[in-house]
C-alpha cells in the first residue's frame, strides 16, 4: 500500500460507506482499517460489497496500533467522536472529523492535545464545499443585512439539533454583526419553542423530515428587500470532495482546525 493511511470510524454507517468508497478510489490514499462497534475480524468486502482485503475492527485502539494509519475519519456518534479523537490523537494518527456534537471548549482541548503532539486535525461541521460557500456568503451579507433567522433541514435519523452547520454559521454571523434582539419586543410564543433556538438576538430552526438529506437556508431581512442564502445536499456523495480534501491538508496541519472554510482560499 502507498499514499495516506486512512481509517475510517463509523465505516459502517451511511457516511462511513461513501469515505470508504472515496479513499478506496483515489490512488493518493490507502484504506487500512474500518472501526465498527459490532464487528471484529469480518471483511469489509463481505460487509459493503467492496474490493478490498480490509478488516473491520471493533476496538478503535487496537485497529490503529494493528494497521498503523496516518489519518483518522471520524462519521461516528456524538456520545463517542471526543473520546474517538483522544485515542487517536495519543497515537500520533491525526483526526479528521464530520461527526458534530463537539463543544469548542473541547475542541481546544483537542487543539492543546494536537499540539503537544506535533500534528494536526480538523473539526468540520459540514464538508460539502457548497455548504461552506454558504456560510462564507451568509457571514459577508450580515455586516449589512443584520436582520436574519437560519432554518436548517436534516433527514429524521439526526441525533442533534441545532446541526453543527447551523451553529457554525450562527458563529460566523455573529462576529460579523452587533448582537441585537430582533423582532417585537413583546412578541409572545404561544406555543412553547415555535420562534425556534434563540442565538446572539437571532433563532435558529431546526426541521427533521424523512427524505432530507442536509439542506439549510439562511435569510435576511431589510426594508423593502430579503436575502435568501441556501445550500442542498442531495446525497452523501457531496461530502466527499471536502473529506478528501481534509485528509490530504491534515498531514500539513499543527494543531486542530475547525471549519473546512480554512482549508480553503475563500480571500
Amino acid at each position: 500500500m502507498s499514499g495516506i493511511r486512512v481509517a475510517v470510524a463509523g465505516a459502517k454507517g451511511r457516511m462511513g460507506q461513501e469515505v470508504v468508497k472515496m479513499v478506496l478510489n483515489d490512488p493518493e490514499l490507502s484504506l487500512v482499517a474500518a472501526i465498527d462497534s459490532k464487528l471484529d475480524g469480518v471483511p469489509v468486502s463481505e460487509v459493503l460489497g467492496l474490493e478490498t482485503p480490509v478488516l473491520f475492527y471493533r476496538s478503535l485502539s487496537y485497529a490503529l496500533d494493528a494497521t498503523k494509519p496516518d489519518v483518522l475519519v471520524d462519521f461516528t456518534v456524538p456520545d463517542t467522536v471526543k473520546a474517538n479523537a483522544e485515542v487517536a490523537i495519543d497515537a500520533g494518527v491525526r483526526p479528521v472529523i464530520g461527526t458534530t456534537g463537539l463543544q469548542l471548549e473541547e475542541i481546544e482541548q483537542l487543539d492543546s492535545r494536537c499540539r503537544q503532539q506535533g500534528i494536526g486535525g480538523v473539526v468540520a461541521p459540514n464538508f460539502a464545499i457548497g455548504a461552506v460557500l454558504m456560510m462564507h456568503f451568509a457571514a459577508l451579507a450580515a455586516k449589512y443585512f443584520p436582520h436574519v433567522e437560519i432554518i436548517e433541514y436534516h433527514h429524521d435519523q439526526k441525533l442533534d439539533a441545532p446541526s453543527g452547520t447551523s451553529l457554525k454559521t450562527a458563529e460566523l454571523i455573529s462576529m460579523a454583526r452587533k448582537e441585537m434582539r430582533q423582532g417585537h419586543p413583546q412578541e409572545e410564543e404561544r406555543l412553547d419553542g415555535v420562534r425556534g433556538g434563540y442565538y446572539h438576538g437571532f433563532r435558529i430552526h431546526s426541521v427533521r423530515l424523512p427524505g432530507l438529506v442536509a439542506h439549510q437556508e439562511v435569510l435576511f431581512g431589510a426594508p423593502g428587500q430579503t436575502l435568501s442564502i441556501r445550500h442542498d445536499s442531495m446525497n452523501r456523495e457531496s461530502f466527499m470532495p471536502g473529506v478528501n480534501l481534509a485528509i490530504k491538508k491534515v498531514m500539513t496541519l499543527q494543531g486542530m482546525v475547525y471549519g473546512l472554510e480554512h482549508l480553503l482560499e475563500l480571500d
